[in-house]
């Protein structure tokens, strides 16, 4: 089954100035509608390098619902987790810059409490059969036990993401249980409780192995924007690795892409290094478009020897 993705679907509305963007004024400009969710985006961005991922989730009955699900079946992605239930989705409100930035958010979440039946019904067969699995650190902490039982159960490492670091800083110890935590730098900051925002990538690198020591935490990866990253781990691996430089079009799903390339390299034995390496170059091939997902590539393509199927 590859990797297991457990997550929310968005519906993210997006709107872009024409020109200089006012914050109180009327800005002329577009507005696109594209499915979103942080674990919507990661299980697409995994069937995108040409994995099958398999993705725990809820959509709404409409035909909104149906036009997600026949989506991500385009890509490879097996929804037979996937139920449909009034209020299975969230939306997401957000106004760009002229630089592509994030100006202003309005986030309205979904009610995700029925992820718990599906676990409940099919964990055995999801997990028994999972190379590795990805969660939402932030959904609902019931279905996150359920996840990390199953996956203690049978043997399979655990990669955490984040879309409300307020949420996932009250479960610190379920991140002791994941194998990796992925996060950008001021979800750091709160998750240890510490200023990163005037330290360097080196002054991080020499602080992050105490943090994770003391919090009983495996390893992390810390995005710093336009700086590139940082890694550590318990087990000594811990480094920099610069961004790729690109025209920004919307910074969207960067993070979501590079959570996935990171899960994809550790699933699949690389490094530490390797995997970021792997997710900053999808990160980088996100944020040059308006879509919230990395487009095609091939395993080969980022150095993975993955047998793929082609259907």
């Amino acid at each position: 089954m590859a990797i297991v993705v457990v997550g929310a679907v968005f519906v993210d509305v997006k709107g872009f100035p024409e020109d200089l963007y006012l914050p109180t004024g009327r800005n002329a400009g577009s507005i696109e509608f594209v499915h979103g969710g942080v674990g919507r985006n990661v299980a697409e961005d995994i069937a995108n390098v040409e994995l099958r991922p398999a993705f725990v989730s809820l959509v709404d009955k409409s035909a909104q619902g149906e036009e997600v699900l026949r989506k991500l079946r385009n890509h490879k992605v097996n929804t037979d987790y996937i139920r449909a239930v009034p209020n299975g989705m969230g939306m997401w409100l957000a106004v760009f810059d002229q630089a592509g930035d994030l100006a202003g958010s309005i986030s309205q979440r979904p009610d995700l409490h029925p992820i718990c039946g599906i676990l409940d019904e099919k964990g055995d067969e999801i997990f028994k059969n999972a190379d590795s699995v990805v969660i939402e650190v932030d959904i609902g902490k019931e279905i996150v036990k359920r996840v990390l039982d199953l996956a203690e159960k049978y043997g399979k490492p655990v990669y955490g993401v984040v879309a409300n670091m307020g949420i996932a800083s009250e479960r610190r110890d379920f991140l002791q249980h994941m194998d990796c935590f992925v996060c950008n730098q001021a979800e750091a900051g709160i998750l240890f409780v510490a200023d990163y925002s005037s330290m360097t990538p080196e002054q991080m690198c020499a602080d992050l192995p105490a943090r994770l020591e003391s919090a009983n935490i495996p390893s992390i990866v810390v995005t710093l924007g336009s700086r590139g990253s940082v890694y550590a781990s318990r087990s000594g691996e811990v480094g920099y690795f610069p961004a790729e430089h690109v025209k920004v079009r919307d910074t969207t799903g960067a993070g979501d892409a590079f959570c996935a390339g990171v899960a994809i390299g550790l699933t699949y034995r690389k490094t530490m290094r390797e995997s970021v390496e792997i997710g900053t170059r999808l990160a980088a091939s996100v944020i040059k478009v308006s879509e919230n997902v990395c487009p095609r590539f091939r395993p080969r393509e980022l150095g993975l020897d993955v047998e793929v199927e082609d259907e």
